[in-house]
């Protein structure tokens, strides 16, 4: 049983990586952040969202671990 979970987790991963594999070389468009007086250089759009995906990975793994 733990292996067919394994299995499912992998593919589900698997078709999101790709999903945001393709939305980011499909939007190549410059966008530049902006947050109070602060400015960014332009960032690709395709980078900002693989950025924001991996952080939000990161922190919702990190976060279970705080709650212990």
């Amino acid at each position: 049983m733990r292996a067919i979970a394994n299995l499912l987790t992998a593919t589900i991963l698997g078709t999101c990586l790709l999903l945001v594999a393709t939305v980011s070389i499909q939007n190549i468009t410059p966008l530049t952040l902006r947050f109070l007086t602060w400015e960014s250089v332009e960032i690709p759009f395709g980078i900002v969202l693989t950025a924001t995906l991996a952080l939000g990975l990161l922190l919702g793994a990190l976060l279970p671990l705080l709650k212990r």
